[in-house]
């Protein structure tokens, strides 16, 4: 065996790293904070922006769920998907006061069609059908809203997205159902297809 194989099978998961580091959090190490920080920040940030439609909402909400972290540090202990799920419950609930609180955080708004006269290139035909899709989702309502990005855009198993939005698998998969369904007819009322849409991915 190797040294470098070896390596490979004695470094830490993610989730045991982020264990490790929580040992010293604890313990008021300010190093240890700010590389959860660097690990997570983007993935607290990609759900709020989803959330909200807002980006100074969402890096508001990524440095709210830090703070609480940092305030809970000594109570944490590791269960379950880890601390990823953890900051993630946490951000999808901040998101909800937000949402609950401010009525007037408008929808994203896809931008003006070119007419069928305007050729577009397949960059610009992306760009459009995204924005769309992104202005349907914020009008999906909170929680099933919440459920297809855990599910959708975070790639994240029933059992992750279930525990993280505090409900069990079932009643994650109704959401689910319900989420697809009232998409399905925002795009149609758009004039997005799903084939459109897998293009996309």
């Amino acid at each position: 065996m190797t040294p470098h194989s070896q390596f490979a099978k004695t470094a830490p998961s993610g989730s045991d790293a982020d264990t490790a580091l929580m040992a010293r959090v604890r313990d008021g190490d300010a190093v240890a904070f700010r590389a959860i920080v660097d690990r997570h920040h983007q993935m607290i940030y990609r759900v709020a922006w989803r959330m909200l439609g807002d980006g100074h909402e969402a890096e508001d909400v990524v440095q709210e769920s830090f703070t609480r972290l940092w305030r809970d540090a000594p109570r944490w202990k590791p269960s379950g998907a880890g601390l990823a799920a953890w900051l993630r419950r946490v951000g999808v609930n901040l998101c909800y006061d937000r949402l609950r609180k401010t009525k007037n955080i408008a929808p994203i708004e896809p931008p003006e069609r070119a007419g069928n006269d305007k050729p577009a290139d397949d960059a610009m035909v992306g760009d459009e059908i995204g924005a769309t899709v992104d202005g349907c989702l914020a009008e999906l309502p909170e929680r099933q809203r919440a459920a297809l990005i855990l599910s959708y855009y975070e790639e994240l198993s029933n059992i992750e997205s279930a525990e993280i939005l505090d409900i069990n698998v079932k009643a994650l998969e109704s959401l689910l159902v319900r989420a697809r369904r009232k998409m399905h007819e925002l795009l149609e009322r758009e004039g997005v297809l799903a084939a459109d849409v897998e293009q996309l991915a």
